[in-house]
């Protein structure tokens, strides 16, 4: 016996236009000699799929709901800009481990990905699901946000997996939220607290040579003799 399904509108926020969800309730029982799976009213769980909304359905969540928000992202990007008054959990934790295996991976990442595009060196969070226990109880509401919308899918996982049935996630992460959706704190705008490394000062200066370049332009096309003059002062190889 799979299982059976159960299907009602939108059970995580009473709103049907916030999607499906499904009332999933997996027997636990074990097979018997016959292969027919012997059913216990204790072995009977029901679980909530995740509802997956955009930034500003999941802003209506937090005014209307009342759902919470949970942000799982590492101490860095949350650092950098976070919703105001969210509660912050990450599933990643920076990994300081010192043996020889760990030593040699976070060199490397280092170099590349850490030195490119700012990401820390890091590792699944042991004590995220207790963190998040230790906070609210399995009927609270929680809207989990990360930058990308990979993280709050598998801290999602984790958590409905611990209890939890009133879970909902921004689709694409925060990286899709319009400036001014949500009240944040921090030194960036929330889309861009992803962004770190030499990629931001490449584009920084790609931007001044670029601007160079069209001063340069601009002088020799309006000022010619002035450009020539200079150009003839310039020492010869």
């Amino acid at each position: 016996m799979a299982g059976i399904v159960y299907c009602c509108p939108s059970t995580l926020s009473d709103r049907s236009n916030l999607g499906t969800s499904w009332l999933v309730f997996e027997p636990l029982g074990r097979p018997t000699m016959t292969g027919k799976t012997r059913l216990r009213r204790r072995d009977l769980r029901i679980r909530a799929e995740v509802n997956y909304v955009s930034a500003d359905e999941a802003k209506e969540l937090v005014a209307v709901d009342g759902y919470a928000i949970l942000d799982v992202r590492d101490k860095t990007q949350f650092e950098r800009a976070h919703i105001k008054s969210c509660y912050h959990v990450p599933l990643f934790i920076e990994n300081k481990d010192n043996d020889l295996g760990t030593i040699i991976k976070r060199t490397v990442h280092n170099n590349f990905s850490g030195l490119f595009f700012g990401l820390p060196f890091t590792k699944p969070n042991p004590d995220f699901v207790q963190s998040v226990k230790s906070q609210f109880q399995p009927d609270r509401k929680l809207l989990l946000v990360c930058q990308e919308g990979l993280r709050s899918t598998a801290a999602a996982a984790q958590l409905e997996d611990a209890g939890f049935q009133n879970i909902a996630c921004i689709t694409s992460g925060l990286q899709s939220v319009k400036p001014g959706t949500f009240e944040s704190v921090g030194s960036s705008e929330l889309k861009d607290a992803g962004k770190a490394g030499l990629v931001t000062i490449q584009g920084k200066i790609s931007a001044v040579l670029g601007t160079v370049l069209v001063c340069a332009f601009l002088f020799i096309t309006f000022f010619p003799e002035q450009a020539e003059k200079l150009l003839q002062m310039a020492p010869s190889s």
